[in-house]
């Protein structure tokens, strides 16, 4: 009897070793594809790149008077920016509360800098992506490239 225990034992432990290793590679798939969707990958917005970019990005943002989610639950929602910070995440004080299974509680931050929109990661467990690239510190927002928090994306907009 202990001999057959022990073998059905080991069967459910490579049963849910397998389990295990589907779901990792099924999310790696879904986190894969999720980001690819609508073309070529960018590598990088075009002002972060060069310093005329980055000027020239500088001018643009200045005329940037709302941040509109175009994409997720929140699709259509527009909110006025001023001179305060915009706070995104799940928690109940953020600026825009998103409730997305991929949003960390405190994710992301957009704040006003001479003129020019930043936005930055808060450590947020599944990133802040500005158009196709990873924000890694506070990157320069130009108007209409997308921000994406797991399924929503917002957009600066005149």
């Amino acid at each position: 009897m202990p001999e057959i225990v022990f073998t059905v034992t080991r069967f459910g432990f490579l049963l849910l070793l397998w389990v295990f290793v589907f779901a990792v590679a099924r999310t790696i798939r879904q986190d894969s594809y999720s980001g690819s969707r609508g073309g070529s990958p960018v590598a990088a917005p075009p002002s972060v790149g060069s310093a005329a970019g980055g000027r020239r990005g500088a001018s643009r943002a200045r005329a940037a008077r709302h941040l509109v989610v175009t994409a997720g639950e929140l699709k259509g929602r527009s909110v006025p920016l001023g001179e305060s910070v915009i706070t995104m995440g799940r928690a109940p004080d953020s600026t825009l509360i998103i409730n997305d299974d991929y949003a960390s509680t405190r994710h992301a931050q957009l704040v006003p800098r001479n003129g020019q929109w930043f936005i930055d990661d808060l450590g947020s467990t599944n990133g802040t992506y500005l158009d196709r690239a990873k924000v890694s510190g506070p990157t320069p927002v130009p108007l209409g490239v997308p921000i994406r928090i797991g399924r929503t994306s917002f957009e600066l907009r005149p």
